[in-house]
């Protein structure tokens, strides 16, 4: 559930923000940080931001000064004013839920949350994607225009093809950056990302960023992908590992907050079939495959269906086994269908049965024929066996 957050700056500048929610509870809070004359809008930020909310952490991904829908002028804007950006939108989020536990930077943004970290005592974990070691590094994207800049004080400079009023206090402000320094006393876990590909910043910065870090710390690399991550999976393959690799620095999940068993939540997230599921306290992601328009973050609604029965199929035999003295030593259950719920979608008129589950179970122990009988007996005996085969009345209410 995305919710539009607006605050204001060190300047009285507003900036503007969408802060992504988990559907149930909230274990912690993260803010996005975006690229060079990027936005929030971009699809990284969007990949990162639901994977995060799928873990329980609430993120913002929000515009710099004088960027995407936050007010101000870009000329009013540099590194030292990005950090200050930063250093605000954690501010903002302590006085309205909770300060920020997490600091994710893309590429300039990546050097800006290094920078901000020290300023954020609950700061516990800061991650970078394709950033430059020296925040001076993103002044080459300037091309000639930068001695114009350097001369006249102010002048308008062509970056990425568009047009931007850049002052000499902002190439400045990147060239007096010790961010060696701000490495070696960051005292927070650290994961860099980067990929060996990247043309616009490259591979050699990671491995700075690295070497100045103290542990703990951490390197992926991003094989194949580009600098903005536009390259299919790639933002989701960064967004997965962000949301896994951050689990170790972050309170124990509890379920003191979470519905009932029986309860579930799904909230559209973006993308044309990402949900965020939580149930009973438990987070994670519902997608359907990129070849059916998806991003494949999660099983599909079918896969989950599925996963119900071999996990209800699974405990049911365990159970009695253990009631009836049977020896089971292990249980594996398969199940596979042949529909595919993207494709049911589209179909006017159509509906999501299944007509037929293929369920194949291994069974490994020193049973007997009789005690291997039962517990196949058992299992088409399971709770929600049971339920899909003797049908389920589904009451919908329209409540908002």
């Amino acid at each position: 559930m995305r919710r539009t957050m607006t605050f204001l700056n060190a300047d009285g500048v507003r900036l503007f923000g969408a802060l992504e929610l988990p559907p149930g509870r909230i274990r912690a809070v993260a803010v996005f940080a975006h690229c060079f004359t990027g936005s929030s809008a971009h699809i990284g930020a969007r990949r990162i931001t639901t994977a995060l909310a799928a873990k329980g952490i609430a993120t913002l991904a929000f515009d710099f000064t004088g960027l995407g829908k936050s007010e101000g002028q870009f000329a009013d804007s540099d590194f030292d004013a990005n950090v200050a950006d930063l250093i605000a939108a954690a501010a903002h989020l302590r006085t309205e839920m909770l300060a920020p536990a997490i600091l994710v930077g893309h590429s300039l943004g990546g050097a800006a949350v290094i920078a901000a970290a020290e300023h954020i005592p609950e700061v516990k974990a800061v991650v970078t994607i394709g950033a430059p070691f020296d925040p001076a590094h993103v002044l080459h994207q300037l091309g000639d225009g930068i001695e114009r800049v350097r001369e006249q004080g102010v002048a308008e400079v062509a970056i990425g093809g568009r047009p931007f009023t850049v002052t000499r206090e902002f190439i400045e402000s990147a060239e007096h950056q010790d961010q060696a320094a701000r490495l070696a006393r960051l005292k927070r876990a650290l994961l860099v990302m980067h990929s060996p590909t990247d043309t616009t910043v490259g591979i050699d910065n990671a491995g700075k960023i690295f070497v100045a870090a103290k542990h703990p710390k951490s390197f992926i690399s991003l094989d194949g992908a580009d600098h903005l991550l536009t390259v299919p999976g790639a933002a989701a393959y960064a967004a997965s590992i962000i949301a896994a690799w951050s689990e170790a620095y972050l309170p124990a999940a509890s379920c003191a907050a979470a519905m009932p068993e029986g309860h579930v939540t799904v909230t559209g997230a973006e993308g044309k079939f990402l949900q965020i599921v939580d149930a009973g306290g438990h987070s994670f992601l519902a997608d359907e495959p990129m070849a059916k328009g998806g991003t494949d973050l999660g099983p599909t609604p079918y896969d989950l269906l599925l996963s119900a029965l071999g996990a209800c199929t699974s405990m049911t035999m365990e159970m009695v086994a253990a009631r009836e003295n049977i020896p089971l030593e292990g249980q594996s259950v398969t199940l596979e269908h042949r529909r595919c719920h993207a494709d049911d979608c589209r179909e006017p008129g159509g509906h999501s049965q299944l007509e037929r589950i293929e369920r194949r179970i291994i069974i490994t122990g020193p049973l007997n024929e009789a005690q291997r009988a039962r517990l196949m007996a058992i299992a088409d005996k399971c709770p929600v066996h049971r339920t899909l085969s003797e049908g389920v009345d589904i009451v919908t209410t329209l409540v908002g």
